[in-house]
């Protein structure tokens, strides 16, 4: 029986788009992470960029673009051609909190977020070399010397001034370009205590850094003695997710491509390795109709916490 065209002419377009998304990418991939090299934003996003390369048969090149606790890339990620080739890795904090409180060039409306891979563990952390160790220790250090604390995210800072004002502390805030700029700061005790999205995991085995508090809605796994601010009586918490976010307008195939690699990059044994075993993040796969919800609940939350 002989096809008619329209038949052929359907049946080619229901197979083109999977066979663009199995040739694509067809060139190398840009992964943009918003903090300086060294933190764990950058220590996760090379080995997910190395993993990612394996399954997608193309280079995926890292650019580091700090500043504005990652808006600046964020900035950039907006602007850039919607073909998939250039995607952002890093914290969701940008988009739930960073817009509510300066502006930017931006909003959540603006991306597209395709997939989780890790789950934030964000602390507060000292060298074992000052007279405190505890967050406690911090505050009642704090209402008889002024302190420094070195910031990494404007969200970090907001929460660490609240704390300020309400116990009554002299606090002298100091800007960092990440986990790589707080970490010299804190070890050379040039700062008394300071933020870390993770890269405190490089220190504390060694017993050169404490963690004195975690920012996180719940206790880090790999730290279970470590109480939470909200364990300590301040109701703060930082709900973040290390994710591979596009701007609006990557075609489905592309996408489609791009969580595949997502979910490879999780189940990698590589991949665990650094995540779980360097940086102290317990690896994840949350799909995009899942992360799409997370951003949003958790702006509006943070929206009506500022509010107040």
């Amino acid at each position: 029986m002989k096809k008619t065209f329209a038949a052929i002419l359907g049946a080619t377009m229901m197979t083109a788009p999977m066979a663009l998304a199995a040739d694509w990418p067809t060139r190398p991939l840009t992964m943009v992470i918003g903090f300086a090299p060294g933190g764990s934003t950058d220590i996760q996003g090379r080995v997910l960029a190395n993993v990612m390369e394996e399954f997608l048969g193309q280079p995926v090149n890292v650019v580091n673009q700090p500043g504005g606790g990652s808006a600046v890339a964020f900035t950039r990620l907006k602007n850039t051609e919607a073909d998939g080739h250039t995607f952002l890795f890093g914290g969701t904090t940008a988009l739930t909190f960073t817009p509510i409180i300066t502006p930017v060039e931006y909003e959540i409306d603006d991306f597209e977020y395709l997939a989780a891979v890790a789950v934030g563990q964000n602390a507060i952390v000292t060298s074992a070399e000052q007279p405190f160790s505890t967050f406690d220790e911090i505050i009642a250090y704090g209402k008889e010397n002024q302190m420094t604390y070195a910031q990494q995210t404007p969200l970090d800072e907001a929460i660490i001034r609240a704390i300020a004002e309400e116990e009554g502390l002299d606090l002298a805030i100091v800007p960092t370009g990440g986990g790589g700029g707080m970490a010299p700061l804190v070890l050379g005790r040039e700062v008394d205590f300071a933020y870390s999205g993770g890269t405190h995991a490089q220190y504390t085995p060694t017993g050169e850094m404490v963690v004195a508090a975690f920012m996180s809605a719940e206790r880090s796994p790999f730290y279970p003695d470590t109480p939470t601010l909200m364990e300590l009586g301040y109701d703060y918490s930082i709900e973040d997710y290390r994710s591979i976010i596009v701007p609006q307008g990557v075609p489905e195939e592309v996408k489609a491509r791009l969580m595949e690699a997502a979910e490879y990059a999780s189940e990698s044994q590589t991949f665990k390795d650094i995540t779980e075993g360097n940086t102290f993040f317990p690896v994840v796969f949350i799909g995009q109709e899942e992360m799409e919800a997370n951003v949003r609940r958790i702006r509006a939350s943070t929206e009506e916490v500022m509010a107040d």
